[in-house]
């Protein structure tokens, strides 16, 4: 396994959109692995899209086993997801790997059900609410080649700089 290095914005690559994953072998496992690995070395991510490590497939993954107080599915591979259903909206404070020096308030729905598939191929259903449905919505828009920076309500009012705090 191995960590892989994260695209940052401003680069142009992510801005592209995904393919669909068509083949579900060994090569493919190999790079599931090294992404979880990558999402792993991140500082504290939830969650992490293959266009975020240059490989343009429609993958990512969510872990929320940690917060076992947010209602979520604990650690979950997503291979070729797309929401079929959406209802209420929030806005919400939302960081990134890829823009590591900026948070932001977005507006995301609050219930999303999600059609997916697993990294065997096999088909699934998740209905995902709060937390959870905020996160995936944020990985999902990597494979579209959208950035939470594309979405915050204004640039002006809602992205913040990161505070760096010296030791």
């Amino acid at each position: 396994m191995a960590i892989l290095d994260i695209l940052k914005l401003p680069d142009p690559r992510l801005k592209t959109v995904s393919e669909p994953v068509e083949r579900f072998d060994d090569e493919f496992r190999a790079f599931v692995a090294d992404l979880e690995e990558t999402r792993q070395a991140g500082p504290a991510a939830v969650g992490i899209a293959a266009p975020q490590v240059g490989r343009f497939q429609r993958i990512v993954i969510i872990d929320l086993s940690s917060r076992p107080k947010t209602p979520n599915h604990g650690h979950l591979i997503l291979v070729n997801p797309e929401i079929v259903h959406w209802e209420g909206y929030a806005m919400g404070r939302e960081g990134c790997l890829s823009v590591p020096d900026y948070t932001g308030n977005v507006i995301r729905a609050t219930h999303i059900r999600l059609k997916t598939q697993d990294p065997e191929g096999q088909e699934h259903q998740y209905d995902m609410e709060g937390f959870e449905a905020r996160a995936v919505q944020h990985e999902l828009d990597h494979l579209d080649g959208l950035l939470f920076v594309d979405r915050v309500v204004s640039r002006r009012t809602d992205l913040y700089r990161r505070k760096v705090y010296k030791t």
